[in-house]
């Protein structure tokens, strides 16, 4: 375990019927087993791997590095903007933006880690071509350019910043989020239009109806499927809805991993709706619009913030239709801003983890 003890936090637990027809919690009481029903060693570390991109999967990564040292990070590759879309459009590589994110909040919070942390992310500011270019992601691509391997490159890149963790992409080729808009073009409001690319999706002004990936079936690299069929915890969000959280269910082999997997599966919704694409969304819209793009995916655990679900009927009774039971917990910023707490939502995964899982206790 790394960084402080989090504070643990009281949850409130909101229990609907299981698959099957049991209470979900009557499904943490299972023998101490791993993956294929070998014992699990006392007090081992769960196995943990958190699916997203962007700030919302590094929020989750600063919290679940706390309380294993046993982290994946699967990241999505669709970004087109900013220095990762020049270097994509450029050299026709793997976006590194959100790669660089996830390596940046595994990083330790002694001296070495926040060092390197800070330097990945440095952008330069010139009046040229390295014009806001982030340090990290010239790195991560110049070593894809040495290596000619995504994975090893990275994990080079981990054992550099001495991260917490291992960071993979979800595929080896870059993707392309598509997606239908009602009223893109405030002047149509009425009208659906197929609006292209990760940076536009994230800021329409219209209502997204759903994404698709192109190609539209894409890769998946096989670590990242490995990793989540050998885990003990899947994490999913928080993060943008459409361009980071959903992503990840449209690649076809990573679903099947996630419906496969022994794993426990919690997802971690939204602290508030996003401007653009989940404008006026409500916690349980949220997993309505989830159930539309992966009608076959299982849950077994919902995570709120409690000050940010109004109805927790609806709520419940949305997670019910994954066969997920709900806790909330105070797990954002004190400051007022829709911002995750790292210490916070580590007490609240770590009580999750202990409640809910079908292993002991790992410290």
């Amino acid at each position: 375990m790394t960084g402080r003890t989090p504070r643990l936090s009281r949850l409130r637990r909101v229990v609907p019927e299981g698959r099957g027809g049991r209470p979900a919690e009557t499904r943490a009481a299972r023998p101490e087993q791993a993956r294929g029903g070998k014992p699990r060693r006392r007090g081992a570390q769960p196995k943990v791997v958190a699916l997203g991109g962007g700030m919302g999967l590094s929020a989750s990564l600063a919290a679940l590095r706390r309380i294993t040292g046993d982290l994946t990070a699967v990241v999505t590759v669709a970004d087109d903007g900013g220095s990762s879309g020049r270097l994509r459009d450029e050299l026709g590589v793997l976006p590194p933006g959100d790669l660089r994110k996830a390596l940046a909040a595994l990083c330790g919070d002694d001296d070495w880690g926040q060092t390197w942390a800070r330097v990945i992310q440095h952008r330069f500011q010139s009046q040229g071509d390295l014009h806001e270019h982030a340090v990290g992601n010239l790195l991560i691509v110049a070593l894809w350019e040495q290596l000619g391997d995504h994975v090893q490159a990275l994990d080079l890149v981990g054992k550099l910043l001495g991260a917490h963790g291992r960071v993979l992409p979800m595929s080896a080729v870059p993707l392309e989020l598509q997606a239908l808009v009602r009223g893109h073009d405030p002047e149509r409001p009425d009208e659906v239009d197929t609006v292209r690319g990760q940076a536009t999706v994230a800021l329409t002004p219209g209502e997204v109806q759903s994404v698709h990936l192109v190609p539209n079936d894409p890769p998946a690299v096989p670590e990242a499927v490995d990793a989540v069929l050998d885990a003990d915890w899947v994490v999913l969000g928080p993060g943008s809805w459409f361009s980071s959280v959903i992503p990840h269910l449209l690649v076809p082999d990573l679903l099947d991993a996630l419906a496969q997997t022994k794993a426990r599966r919690v997802l971690s919704l939204n602290l508030a709706p996003q401007p653009g694409e989940t404008e006026g969304f409500s916690p349980q819209r949220h997993l309505e619009v989830l159930g539309r793009h992966a009608p076959k995916l299982a849950l077994d655990v919902v995570l709120a913030d409690e000050a940010a679900v109004p109805d927790r009927d609806s709520l419940t009774d949305a997670a019910k239709r994954f066969g997920a039971a709900v806790e909330l917990a105070p797990v954002a910023r004190t400051d007022g801003t829709p911002r995750h707490d790292p210490e916070l939502l580590a007490a609240a995964y770590d009580r999750i983890f202990r409640m809910h899982g079908r292993i002991g206790p790992w410290r």
